[in-house]
Order: structure tokens, then C-alpha cells, then sequence
């Protein structure tokens, strides 16, 4: 059989992670299939509205005409989790289900074009009343290694599951996870199908944010993140979109103590895209980077950072999920356009230094500019309403709060309860938008 550059690296970094590990010491002892086994329910409350300031006009489904989009909704998520099985190779088993249920969608403020992802819909444009996820995935562990095949959910800055909605997002595949030095972790994975955090397939199509569906039989990725202390760390990516894209990423993040209370930190994120095989998204080679730098004093936290795409087009990746490791990528905006240039301030403040444990404040402000798609290609090119020209020198800006509060002791220890404000405002590339998130979880644990 013919193999691929990426599936070769991923078997010789295992077979080397084996082998390390065979030398070094006796294959890891296991708890057992059931001493090891755990089991989760999560309870996330989610309100969610957005209001499209410049008047952009949906036809709902009850025939009226809004710029507002509103839903409440609650979701349960039970996860659950084996040990392995005695031996050299330990077998398990992991499996998730999940429930949403609409509480509300604003008397009908809930149609096409104003989604915010939370319900799948009806052949009228409706609000489902509710909807349902289920997998599950075979583990097997040998020495530091993990492989599971089926449902799966990888966290690597190229492929990483998102879980911003109601239930979380899943992938269909096999993945493999190997620890066998100290301080390295090495991932790899192939995936033939994506669910959406609305859906209640499991065997979903690719789709990207910005390119939407993409007929593509699967991604593959691989790489590691490597800690060298506690002040240093790095990470290199790869991942292949087929006939769509290669991406590329390296990354690094430090801290630097000066005294008790005060330190230093900062990182840096770097992509590369090029189009693959079909070429389904058209031709393009981008890169994009972001760094940052910031202060913490005891309670505080403030960091600048800057972000820059260099390339044609917009940076894209896979939809909903969480796969844009940068510093201005935010609630809304990611920053991401051809040419975008964008700075951001943000600033953190932990309460527990006040007397009040549990209690955190965000507040962040990013300012983008000279974005110009003259040169994009067709899959991402956005003209001017009026005279059909390409889109130059665009700008857009967006201001974040967030509140959030975590019981840490009583009968709701864990509870937390999170207010997140989002204001945008951009020229004509973009929307105008007002939006309002309240979540508020609740974990349980049953094993």
C-alpha cells in the first residue's frame, strides 16, 4: 500500500516512543478495565443572543423579517471512561452521550442566516425542541502509547475539537497519543468525518468557517508539544485537509518569574496553508503569526499582542472547531483576513487575592486593519456590494467582557457561572453585532 508522508511520520515516532519505552522500563502497570473506569455528567445552561446592529434582515420562520437572534437551551453530557485491562497491551473503552433541549428561542428569533449554532433545525427553518449525540471509541494502550479508534476528540492547535455551543463537537477516526519521554507529548490521528456541536450525526462532512463544506475523505495531522521546564515550552503541527490543504504550525510560550508575585510571559504562533491535491478551496499559500507579551502581579494579568496574515486569503480552519491557535483569534473576530494587520490589549483579574475565591474578571480590547482581498482567489474573494470591486482596506474592532464565578466548597461546589459581552464593529466585510452569552455548568462526578 501506498503511504503518506504523514502516516509514515506517525508510525516511526511510534515505533520510536515503543521502543524508547521498552528499553527504559517494564511496560506500565494498569488499575483494570473497571478500577480505572470514571464517569462524568456535565449540565451546561447556555443563553445566547445576537443582535446584527447594521439591520441585516432574516426572514423568519413565522414569516417576519429580524436582525436579532435568540436561543435558550440546556444540555446534558455524560462521559464515560474505562480503565485498561491487565496485560502488556490494556484494552478499554470510552463513550459519551449527549441531550439538548430548547428551553426558548425568543417567540421564534431563531431562523436561517442568524443561527448561532445551538439546534439543528427543521424543514421549516425551526428551532428542533430538542436533539441528541452519541459514540463511543475502542482504546488499547501499550507502555506509553494510546490508540483509540472511533469517536474521538484531539487538542492540537491544526485539528482540536471545539466546544463553544451546547454539546461538544467529535470527530470519527483513529487517533494515537504517545508519552514515552518526559515532557513530550507526540499526537497523531486520521479522521474520516466531523459532527458538528448542533448535530446529531456522528458522520458528518468536513466544512471549514470560511469556505463552508468541503468534499474531502478525511484529515490527518501529527506532532508534539514539548515542555523543557515549567517556564518553556514548545509545539510543532502538521495536518493535511485532503485535496483542500496543508497547514503547518509552530509555536512556543515562557514565563519568566522576577519575584514572588511578579512575572513575566509571552508566546509565539505561527501557521503555514497551502493548497493540496483537488484543490477544492482553490490555490492559495498563507501565513499568518501572532505574538504576545505580557506582566502579571499578583491578581493581574496584562498582555499586548499582535497579529498579522500575510497571505491573499482568509486564514481558514475546520468549522466550530477550536483549531486557530492565536493570540486574536476572540469570541467573534479571529483577525484572520488577507493582509490583516490587528494589535489587542487584554486584561485578567483573579478575585481570590480580595477575599473573594472563585471570582474572575476578563476584559479585552483588538483593533484590526488593512485587510484587502484584491488578490484572493474565488473560494474567498468579497467584493463591494455596489461597484462588485474587491474589498480594500477594511477595518473592524471588538471589545470582550467576561464574569465568571466557580463555588468551590458546599452543596454547588464546582458550579460556576460564566456572563460573556461581545461588541464588534467593522466595515463592510464584516457584521455589526451585539452579542450576550450565560453559562452556566454543572459537573458531576459518578465514578
Amino acid at each position: 500500500m501506498k503511504k503518506s508522508p504523514l502516516t509514515m511520520a506517525i508510525i516511526s515516532a511510534l515505533a520510536f516512543g515503543a521502543s524508547a519505552m521498552a528499553q527504559a522500563s517494564e511496560p506500565q502497570a494498569s488499575e483494570g478495565f473497571i478500577e480505572g473506569s470514571s464517569l462524568n455528567i456535565l449540565n451546561r445552561n447556555f443563553y445566547f443572543n445576537r443582535d446584527f446592529r447594521k439591520g441585516e434582515a432574516r426572514v423568519l420562520p413565522n414569516g417576519e423579517r429580524s436582525s436579532y437572534t435568540e436561543a435558550w437551551a440546556h444540555g446534558i453530557m455524560a462521559n464515560f471512561e474505562s480503565g485498561f485491562t491487565q496485560g502488556t497491551v490494556g484494552f478499554g473503552i470510552d463513550a459519551y452521550a449527549g441531550l439538548g433541549l430548547k428551553l426558548d428561542t425568543g417567540d421564534g428569533r431563531y431562523g436561517p442566516g442568524g443561527s448561532v449554532n445551538m439546534f439543528p433545525v427543521d424543514s421549516d427553518d425551526r428551532a428542533e425542541d430538542s436533539y441528541s449525540k452519541v459514540g463511543a471509541a475502542v482504546k488499547a494502550r501499550f507502555a506509553d502509547t494510546v490508540v483509540k479508534a472511533g469517536d474521538v476528540f484531539p487538542t492540537t492547535p491544526v485539528v482540536h475539537y471545539g466546544d463553544s455551543r451546547l454539546l461538544p463537537q467529535s470527530f470519527k477516526g483513529v487517533t494515537v497519543v504517545n508519552e514515552s519521554i518526559e515532557g513530550l507529548t507526540l499526537q497523531g490521528g486520521r479522521l474520516h468525518a466531523m459532527s458538528q456541536p448542533q448535530e446529531s450525526t456522528s458522520r458528518g462532512d468536513f466544512a471549514t468557517f470560511y469556505a463552508g463544506q468541503v468534499d474531502s475523505p478525511w484529515v490527518g495531522y501529527f506532532g508534539g508539544d514539548y515542555e523543557l521546564n515549567d517556564n518553556l515550552g514548545f509545539s510543532l503541527y502538521s495536518s493535511r485537509l485532503k485535496d483542500a490543504w496543508d497547514q503547518y504550525y509552530a509555536g512556543m510560550w515562557w514565563t519568566y518569574p522576577l519575584s514572588e508575585d511578579l512575572s513575566l510571559f509571552g508566546g509565539l504562533n505561527y501557521y503555514n496553508a497551502t493548497d493540496e491535491g483537488k484543490k477544492q478551496l482553490g490555490d492559495f499559500s498563507n501565513n499568518i503569526y501572532s505574538g504576545s507579551i505580557g506582566v502579571k502581579y499578583g491578581a493581574h494579568r496584562v498582555a499586548l499582542s499582535h497579529q498579522r496574515n500575510n497571505g491573499d486569503d482568509d486564514f481558514d480552519y475546520l468549522r466550530q472547531s477550536d483549531s486557530i491557535f492565536l493570540d486574536n483569534s476572540l469570541q467573534y473576530s479571529d483577525f484572520n483576513s488577507p493582509k490583516e494587520r490587528s494589535w489587542m490589549v487584554r486584561y485578567d483579574l483573579d478575585m481570590a487575592d480580595f477575599g473573594v475565591p472563585g471570582l474572575s474578571f476578563m476584559a479585552r480590547y483588538a483593533r484590526g486593519s488593512d485587510a484587502d482581498y484584491s488578490n484572493a482567489n474565488s473560494t474567498y474573494m468579497r467584493r463591494d456590494d455596489t461597484t462588485g470591486n474587491p474589498l480594500t482596506d477594511q477595518k473592524r474592532w471588538e471589545r470582550d467582557f467576561e464574569v465568571k464565578y466557580v463555588f468551590l466548597e458546599g452543596s454547588l461546589k464546582d458550579l460556576s457561572v460564566r456572563v460573556r459581552q461581545m461588541t464588534t464593529r467593522a466595515t463592510a466585510y464584516e457584521s455589526d453585532l451585539d452579542e450576550v452569552r450565560v453559562i452556566v455548568e454543572y459537573p458531576l462526578q459518578v465514578l
